[in-house]
């Protein structure tokens, strides 16, 4: 006998409560179009840090020498702790896509929150080394100094695109609670900012690499 209406799961676009969107999400058979619509942009932005470590390289092969007289060896330590400093970020990210998961939407804008503070507190260390590095040369003064700065701008501006999202997720769930739509928000968020922690990896060791020669 066919369940009757009241007892049937809700349709995706219909779940306007925490705990119903979650029990749609775990019933799911295929990922929502918003999980496909973020999977094809950050590959679309990996292709774009694969052409930028690629001009690195390319322009580290063709020079006399890397980085060029009157450029310092970049910094080792401080740069390295922060990047330690996005992953330790990314624990509360994975907290709040599991507590979305679950429908616990007090625990999911905790748990964003956190995160938003954790991300801010790097991008705020990177615009500081940013700054230092600036004040002792110029990317418009040589190759190295172009893609150097190029490098690091692109993955802070990333950051500073995810910051963004944090507060808009965390607006929209605050003001309309974790529907369906925000679920799928908050999962979506995860994995940029999953990304973009793992580009951090290839940007450090590629812009500290004239330190590891």
């Amino acid at each position: 006998m066919e369940a009757s209406p009241a007892r049937q799961p809700p349709r995706s676009m219909s779940a306007q409560v925490a705990l119903r969107a979650a029990a749609v999400a775990r019933r799911r058979r295929s990922q929502p179009n918003g999980i496909w619509g973020m999977a094809l942009f950050l590959a679309s932005e990996i292709t774009i840090f694969g052409t930028l470590l690629s001009s690195y390289f390319y322009l580290d092969f063709e020079a006399h020498r890397w980085p060029p007289a009157g450029i310092k060896y970049p910094e080792t330590l401080y740069p390295s702790v922060a990047a330690g400093w996005l992953f330790v970020a990314m624990v509360p990210v994975w907290l709040a896509s599991r507590a979305s998961r679950a429908g616990r939407r007090t625990a999911t804008l905790w748990a964003l929150a956190v995160g938003f503070l954790a991300q801010a507190g790097y991008l705020t260390a990177q615009v500081i080394l940013f700054r230092h590095d600036l004040l002792q040369f110029s990317p418009k003064g040589s190759a190295y100094g172009s893609i150097y700065f190029t490098l690091l701008a692109t993955h802070d501006a990333h950051v500073a695109l995810g910051l963004a999202l944090d507060l808009a997720l965390i607006w929209f769930i605050l003001l309309r609670g974790l529907t369906n739509y925000w679920l799928v928000g908050v999962r979506g968020l995860a994995m940029f900012w999953y990304v973009v922690a793992f580009l951090e990896i290839p940007v450090l060791l590629t812009t500290l690499s004239p330190s590891f020669h």
